[in-house]
Parts: C-alpha cells; structure tokens; sequence
C-alpha cells in the first residue's frame, strides 16, 4: 500500500490519461489532475516528461521526494501494485499475461483511429474505417458473456477499450460509422462501459465539444460527410 500523494498531467482528449484516471477512480486512489495544451507544451512540463507527451503521474512520498512516471501502461501497472482495493488484473499469471496482450492490441487500434478521425479524405477515411473493423472483429471473438472483457469482474482491458469507445459517442452523432452494425458483443461491451462512473468522470464534460473542435481543426473527413 502507497501513501504517496499523486498528481495525473493530463490533456483533455487523451485517451492515455483516461486509462490511468479510470483506474485511480476504480480503486478509489485521492489524486489531483494537472491539464497541459500539448499544443503549447509548458517548460516545467518539458523538463519532466521525456517523451514530450502525457499522462505522467508525480508521485511525492514522505520527505519530499519525487518521482515522475510516464507512459500509461506504466501507471497502471503500478497503480495496481501498490493500490489496495479492487484488483484490475487477473491473478493467474497466464491470464494477466493475455490481458497485457488485449491492452497493447487496444493501442493498436488508437492508431488506426488516429488516421481514421484525422482523414481528410474518403479513401483514407474509408481504408482506416475498415482497419477497424477488421480488429474490433477480433475483439468481438474474444468477448463470451460479459459484460466486460473478463466476464464480471472489470479489469485494466476495460480501462484501455472504454475511451476508444468514447470516441464513436461523438463520431456517430456527427456521422454513423457504422463500426460496430454487424459485432453485438463489442455494442454490448461498450454500452455497459459507456454507464460505469469512473470511465464518466475521466473526462470533462465539455470532451464532446472538445473532440468536435480538434475533427474541425483537422479538416475531418468525418464532418464533410455529414454536411
């Protein structure tokens, strides 16, 4: 158990920090949010964070001393060391092991969602849409009854899928995707994560507005087909 005092650097839309601030919220862990426009990146924020990019987490312990963590898998996984309350990973090192795939598999779509919200143009939106069908059909045929990824009880895959799934709440009020028509597990699963309160409160509410502005700063694809 850690009585550190903990600080999450966080950036409105990032997918990242919603994974760590889902499962500081799971396990009831007190903590402070810090916001950064990564467009305008601060020097203190440079000068702590090696890759350029959030989340990081300040750990400050007893007598003062600091330490910086970054990369959200990194958080996690320490979180749930040193946390006490829920446990988000399975205890069968096999199974821990698999849900450390499904994480990784999950980052994997964000990139393909990148080049999805940002296309600028029907083709590229068109090859990324089905990118992304392709891999959430493998989620699909991993999923059995729900209603989270291991069954009943949630766990870090959870955090990692519920805030690409969030994307989609904006993306198919502006446009329907059509992503999930023909995958009724996955519709399920997001569904039942869409309604859990720490994946609510990990982000603003003002995140649809946000997300709207960044498809328009980027000239999305997405909004010329709803015109």
């Amino acid at each position: 158990m850690s009585d550190a005092k903990l600080t999450l650097v966080s950036h409105y839309l990032c997918p990242y920090v919603q994974r760590a601030a889902i499962t500081l919220a799971e396990k009831a862990v007190p903590f402070e949010i810090r916001y950064v426009d990564l467009a305008a990146k601060p020097d203190w924020f440079l000068a702590i964070s090696p890759l350029g990019k959030v989340p990081l987490l300040i750990v400050r312990q007893g007598g003062g001393s600091e330490t910086v963590l970054f990369e959200s898998a990194v958080i996690c996984e320490y979180l749930e060391e040193t946390q006490p309350g829920v446990r988000l990973h399975p205890a069968d090192p096999l199974a821990r092991a698999r849900h450390r795939g499904w994480m990784e598999f999950g980052s994997s779509i964000l990139s393909d969602l990148w080049g999805f919200e940002t296309a600028k143009e029907e083709g590229t939106y068109e090859t990324k849409r089905k990118a992304l069908i392709e891999k959430f059909s493998r989620v699909e045929a991993e999923l059995n009854d729900g209603p989270f990824f291991a069954g009943g009880a949630f766990s870090l895959v959870d955090a990692v899928f519920a805030p690409i799934f969030r994307y989609f709440e904006v993306f198919d009020a502006i446009a329907p995707t059509g992503l999930f028509d023909a995958l009724p597990r996955v519709t399920a699963w997001r569904g039942e994560l869409a309604l859990r309160q720490s994946v609510r409160d990990a982000v603003t509410p003002d995140y649809p507005d946000r997300l709207r502005g960044f498809l328009i700063n980027h000239d999305a694809w997405l909004l010329k087909r709803a015109a």
